[in-house]
């Protein structure tokens, strides 16, 4: 029987999502913690792979048991076990050929930033010091739903098969004088790719590159071409559709 496990964590203190050979991950924490509860060898498939330092205020993975559990109490039971920068939602069956990963229409990612040093932001917002052209960023990530293929925001190297991407929703919100996020949501995304796609939209607001610039740079299809990537430390998985 298949199952569906709806999490949150803090990745402040994890190597990522994915299990490392020498580091701490959310899927080994909670993959022992299945394991242990559920008394067999229990491997559990994510919706998607977070970086090192990246969090994820929804992230959904599935696991498959023939041991018959009460899933609020294997919730409580998880919590209890986990450690406290993961937090479980919920457990729910689901049909044996939903999976958490290939069965995911979109999903929804935001990066933070404030614009004045602030001591509680720091932790989980990057700060920036410089004029930003909110306007003409926003300009920008609109031009990223005109096109499909992102290689240029594609960690170097990676080991992907396909760098297409459908974006159908792009776009930096003000929620104070001194504090803003970017909102962008795909079908997929690819290694590295919201962090690039934002030091390049601020390349834009700093009015190191023009708009033409930008459609240059997705055009080109190379990593070398786009800015920087981004502190992880201000990227939240949001939600994941079905």
């Amino acid at each position: 029987m298949r199952y569906f496990i709806t999490l949150s964590y803090d990745g402040t203190c994890f190597h990522g999502w994915q299990i490392q050979p020498n580091g701490s991950s959310v899927q080994e924490e909670l993959q022992r913690g299945l394991t242990l509860l559920l008394r067999h060898d229990t491997p559990i498939t994510g919706a998607g792979r977070t970086d090192a330092g990246v969090h994820a205020r929804m992230m959904v993975a599935h696991f498959d048991t023939d041991v018959v559990f009460d899933a609020n109490q294997l919730v409580y039971k998880l919590n209890k076990l986990l450690r406290r920068d993961i937090a479980i939602q919920k457990i729910e069956r689901v049909s044996d050929d939903m999976h958490a990963r290939f069965s995911a229409t979109k999903r929804t990612y935001y990066y933070y930033i404030h614009t004045c040093k602030s001591p509680f932001d720091r932790h989980y917002s990057c700060e920036i010091h410089y004029p930003l052209d909110f306007e003409k960023m926003n300009e920008a990530a609109s031009i990223l739903m005109e096109y499909e293929d992102f290689g240029a925001f594609c960690k170097s190297h990676a080991d992907v098969k396909t760098t297409l991407c459908c974006v159908t929703e792009a776009r930096w919100h003000q929620t104070s004088p001194t504090t803003w996020y970017f909102e962008i949501t795909a079908n997929r995304f690819l290694r590295n790719m919201v962090r690039a796609v934002v030091g390049t939209l601020i390349e834009v607001g700093r009015g190191r590159i023009t708009l033409d610039d930008f459609r240059r740079v997705i055009e080109g299809k190379r990593r070398s071409d786009a800015g920087e990537s981004m502190p992880g430390n201000a990227l939240f998985l949001e939600r994941i559709e079905y």
